[in-house]
This record gives C-alpha cells, sequence and structure tokens, in this order.
C-alpha cells in the first residue's frame, strides 16, 4: 500500500490533516453516500408518486363509465285513455313502453319478448310517469321518446361484451327462402373468414379434448400397475375404476376425430355454426340475419328481425362477435342485433349521467344514484361537528389554561392520547351497547352515527386544540393580565382568536378522518338499504363510505363503475375538506 502523503507544512504553521489524501478520500465517500441517500430519496418519491397515480388511474378510468348513460330513441305514442287522470303516477307506464317494442321489434315467443323487454331499465317508466305528473307529456302524438337503457345493455354499448368487427367481403348477396331459414348465396368466398374462423374454434375444442382423453390415458396407466398388485374387493373396485376411465378416454377421442372431419372438410361442405363458436351477423339495412350453417360461398341464416327481402342485395356486411352467444348469458345474439340496429340508424344516444346526483340507491345499477349518500354524509358531520367541535375546544382551553397540574390532569391527558390510538370499531361497538340502547328508534340515523364519530374524533380535536393554544406565546397573556384583564377574558378575547386557525385546521383534519370511517357506522346498522335522501338528523340513511362498501359488494359489473364513482366523489369531499382547512391557516396564520 502506497504510504500516505502529507502536503507539505507551510513555515511557520503545523502539517493540517485535512489535507491528506485519506481526508480527501473521506470527503469523496461522504459526497458519494449523499448521492446514494439523494437517489434512494428520489426513487422513493417515485415510487409513491407512481403508486398513487395509478390508483387514482384505474379508479377515474373505472368511474368515467358513470359520467354517461344511454338512451334507445324509439317513436311511441303514449294514449291518453292508457293515463288514469285521478291517478297518473298509478298509471302502468312500463306496460306502455313494452306495448311500443313489441309493435317496434315483433319478437316471436315468450323468450324474445323477455330479452327485449329486458333492454331497457324500470327507469324509463319513471321517467315517463314523471313527465305526465309534471303535464309535459304529449299524449296521443307520435313522439321520439328517449328510454334509458338497463344495465346490461349499457354495459354491451360501452363494449364490455365485445364489439362487433366486420370482415371484408365483395360481390352481391343472393337471399333465398322465407320464415326462419333463409339461404345466402354469394361469390368470390365471401363466407370464407367464417368458415376459417369456425374451423379455427374446432381446432382449439378438440385440442381440449385430446387433452382431457390424454389425462384419463394416464389415469389408465396408474391403475393397471396398481391392479396387478391388488387382490379381491380392492381388484374389483380398481377394474371398475379402470373401465370408467376407458370409456371417458374413448368418448373425449371420438368427440375430437368427429370434430377432425369437420376441421378437414372441403370448403364447399356446410359447417355447422353452433353458441359455442362466435357468432356471425349479416347486416342488410336496419335489420341483422345470424348465420347458423356456412361453407366457402353459401350460408343459411335466421332473421333476428323483421325482414321480407328476396333476391340480390348489393349492400351488406359481414360482421362477428368474438366472444361466443354461450360465453356472454346476459347479452344474446337477439338483443345485440336490436341494439346495433337502433346504433345504425342513430337512435342511440348518450347522456350526461346527472341521475346519479339527483337519485338515491336503488337495486338496479343504472337507477343508482349518489344523492342519499351525499345528504346522510353531510348530516352526519353536522352532528359531529355540533358535538365535537364546542366539547373538544372546551377540553383543550381547561387543560391548557386552567386545570393545575396534578397526577389528575397528568392521568386525563394520558387517556386522551390513548383515545387517539383507539380502533375506530371500539367507538362502533360503543354505539351498539349504549346509543343504540338508549334511542332504539334511531337505528341507522345521521344522529346516532354523528354521536359515534364526534365521540371518535373527540380526541384528535383536543390534542390539536392544545397545540394550537401552546403555540400561542405567552408574551400576549402577560400583556393582558398587566392590562387588567381576568384570566376569563385574556384565554377567550386574546388566546382563543389567535390559536382559533389552527384549532380549525385540527378540528377538520380530524372531520375529514371522520367522513371516511365505515367500520363503526356499519355496526349501528347505517348500511341498510335506504332509496330515500334523508331531510333531517332523525331519518334514515346511509354515508359516502357506507355506500361504496354496499356497492362493492353487488355481483353487477355496473356497480362495480358506481362504486368508483362513488370513491372520487369521497375523495372529493376529503380533498375540499383538505383545502378548507389549508386556506384557514393561510388566511389567518400569525408568525411570532
Amino acid at each position: 500500500m502506497a504510504a500516505e502523503t502529507i502536503t507539505a507544512p507551510v513555515p511557520g504553521k503545523p502539517a493540517s490533516v485535512h489535507t491528506s489524501d485519506a481526508a480527501k478520500n473521506r470527503v469523496r465517500a461522504r459526497a458519494r453516500a449523499n448521492t446514494r441517500l439523494k437517489v434512494y430519496g428520489l426513487l422513493a418519491i417515485g415510487f409513491a408518486v407512481g403508486a398513487l397515480v395509478l390508483l387514482l388511474w384505474s379508479v377515474f378510468e373505472r368511474a368515467w363509465n358513470s359520467a354517461t348513460e344511454h338512451y334507445a330513441v324509439i317513436e311511441m305514442t303514449v294514449p291518453a285513455s292508457e293515463i288514469n287522470a285521478e291517478n297518473i303516477a298509478g298509471t302502468d307506464f312500463a306496460g306502455i313502453i313494452k306495448d311500443t317494442l313489441k309493435e317496434r321489434f315483433s319478437p316471436s315467443g315468450r323468450s324474445e319478448r323477455r330479452a327485449l323487454y329486458a333492454l331497457t331499465s324500470d327507469g324509463a317508466a319513471d321517467d315517463l310517469r314523471e313527465a305526465a305528473v309534471a303535464g309535459t307529456l304529449d299524449l296521443d302524438t307520435p313522439l321520439q321518446r328517449p328510454l334509458l337503457v338497463s344495465d346490461d345493455a349499457d354495459l354491451y354499448l360501452r363494449g364490455d361484451f365485445g364489439r362487433l368487427r366486420a370482415l371484408d367481403v365483395s360481390g352481391p348477396l343472393t337471399i333465398e327462402g322465407d320464415g326462419d331459414a333463409l339461404t345466402l348465396t354469394a361469390t368470390d368466398n365471401a363466407f370464407r373468414d367464417v368458415l376459417g374462423s369456425a374451423k379455427a374454434e374446432l381446432r382449439g375444442q378438440a385440442d381440449q379434448l385430446r387433452g382431457q382423453a390424454a389425462r384419463q390415458e394416464q389415469g389408465i396407466a396408474v391403475l393397471q400397475d396398481r391392479l396387478a398388485n391388488l387382490e379381491g374387493r380392492e381388484a374389483e373396485d380398481t377394474a371398475r375404476q379402470l373401465e370408467s376411465f376407458k370409456v371417458k378416454r374413448d368418448f373425449f377421442t371420438a368427440q375430437a376425430d368427429d370434430l377432425d372431419k369437420k376441421i378437414t372438410a372441403g370448403p364447399e361442405q356446410d359447417l355447422a355454426l353452433t353458441d359455442q363458436m362466435p357468432s356471425y351477423f349479416v347486416h342488410i339495412g336496419d335489420s341483422y340475419l345470424k348465420l347458423s350453417a356456412a361453407s366457402a360461398n353459401r350460408a343459411t341464416a335466421e332473421p333476428l328481425l323483421p325482414f321480407d327481402r328476396t333476391g340480390m342485395v348489393a349492400d351488406w356486411k359481414l360482421e362477428i362477435m368474438e366472444t361466443p352467444e354461450a360465453g356472454r348469458t346476459r347479452m344474446s345474439d337477439y338483443q345485440i342485433a336490436i341494439l346495433e340496429s337502433l346504433r345504425a340508424s342513430g337512435k342511440i344516444s348518450e347522456e350526461a349521467n346527472l341521475r346519479f346526483f339527483s337519485k338515491g340507491d336503488s337495486r338496479e345499477p343504472e337507477l343508482a344514484g349518489i344523492k342519499g349518500a351525499i345528504v346522510g354524509s353531510l348530516l352526519t358531520m353536522l352532528v359531529t361537528f355540533v358535538i365535537a367541535f364546542p366539547t373538544g375546544v372546551l377540553a383543550a382551553i381547561y387543560l391548557e389554561e386552567f386545570a393545575p397540574k396534578n397526577k389528575l390532569t397528568d392521568f386525563i391527558e394520558v387517556n386522551i392520547n390513548n383515545l387517539a390510538a383507539v380502533p375506530s370499531i371500539v367507538f362502533g361497538l360503543l354505539g351498539v351497547g349504549v346509543f343504540l340502547w338508549l334511542m332504539p328508534d334511531y337505528r341507522s340515523t345521521p344522529l346516532i352515527g354523528g354521536i359515534v364519530l364526534a365521540l371518535m374524533t373527540l380526541p384528535t380535536i383536543v390534542i390539536a386544540s392544545r397545540a394550537a393554544l401552546k403555540a400561542v406565546p405567552p408574551s400576549i397573556r402577560s400583556a393582558a393580565l398587566g392590562l387588567g384583564a381576568s384570566k376569563t377574558q385574556t384565554v377567550f378575547h386574546h388566546v382563543l382568536p389567535l390559536a382559533m386557525p389552527g384549532i380549525l385546521t385540527g378540528s377538520i383534519i380530524g372531520m375529514a378522518q371522520a367522513l371516511g370511517e365505515t367500520a363503526p357506522l356499519l355496526l349501528i346498522g347505517m348500511v341498510a338499504f335506504i332509496t330515500s335522501v334523508p331531510e333531517g338528523v332523525t331519518d334514515a340513511a346511509t354515508v359516502l363510505p357506507v355506500q361504496v362498501f354496499i356497492w362493492a359488494n353487488q355481483s353487477e359489473t355496473m356497480f362495480d363503475y358506481r362504486t368508483a364513482a362513488a370513491i372520487v366523489v369521497l375523495l372529493a369531499f376529503l380533498i375540499v375538506m383538505n383545502l378548507i382547512a389549508i386556506v384557514l391557516r393561510k388566511r389567518f396564520e400569525r408568525r411570532w
């Protein structure tokens, strides 16, 4: 190792260790350590920001689907004879809509009628009823009336079930036959893509069957080895099990062989199209035909909508839905044909979903609104603030300004700090065991919810208020007392106004924390299904976090979008409350 070099000393001064090579190396090592620390900090901040952006993107991207709703514009006439003049609200508007749809699309059979009626929401009848009650519904007049679609229809129009994809076709199409079986003849192998796609699906099914047969073969080999060492009853049971495996193997193999024959058949032979395959449609005008069998130039189809054209058609489209009908139980090919026919004719409109902010909860996801939860949250926060704020501030004033410093006040301070760390569900148990026992008629009301949240928020307000009072310089107190003010006047006229910005900031942050609590409110019954908007603190209600919890547990996909939208509203509430706290702090802040 090279010897350490020391800078030559200046005459008259001693040599300095800070200028040696070792000292310089230590400085460089310290600089590298500082650089690494900065890099680690930036990486940590970047990771946190990335996670936050990912979270917000996932929420906002799903919430956007709740920003709009779809309507089907149908020409309909509301007969005056169907309106009950004495009880307009009791008129069967749902029946009027069903009659209009049945006349427009002519469904054949009960199953098609059910599928047709399922495309519109119960809210369509409610909209007609509200218009009739308001006197804005024109009677005995044909009108283009927008009808709210159901949640499944809305999801399809958004592409959740897949989208129709056009296939390349050329040349005219000749249509023969009538009724439910039409023969379509085309040129230039127009149906070759249909045939190829269907055979590819069959090839995948054949591979799955052969895989199942191979697993049965493996089981047969294991059982045969085991059977060689068994006797008596065990050998008989194993032999029966072995025979069962062989039967299944032969069954799967035979099915795969049948599919292979269809796959290897020539393009001129018809191939049956099942609901396990993608759905193929021929779009002509406002009507849709569904292919049930196809070869390269010929196909068999059934009309899904009223269709009476025969002969040669020049303007036609061949479209495919990749998701098989068996894989979308909530949206049949018949329903797709109706929605696509309306969309092709410009009869589908997308409007802003104001209903989400003007209605309460509903069993139907397209009708579910957040207004009831918003009002319930505001009422609950009002009760919380009215109880917690004055109580917490007065308790802080007493403990900080008037209470003697002894073991009792020390005990109280320790317990206040401990209460701030108690899990929120414990306060819910307190609400169930005490307040609901005292006031059983007010279950699931903002009154009980506000009391429970007030107790939970109280320690936070007390701690924040004491910190704000302690931050006021002692000179303020001394000056007030020196001018002859009493202790009470000093506190309430001088100290409290100066501490109020900090008190308000801590209180609002505590209230924002209470706004996001769910567990204590679930225990006191605010998880109940409430469709009406509460008008007072004693009306049954729910709150935003509980509404999020309720919708998140629903099975319908549309409720997932409603859940995300409710989370956005809750985040907006929390952001507004924190902004208010920041503004108050900046507005009244004093620097000493």
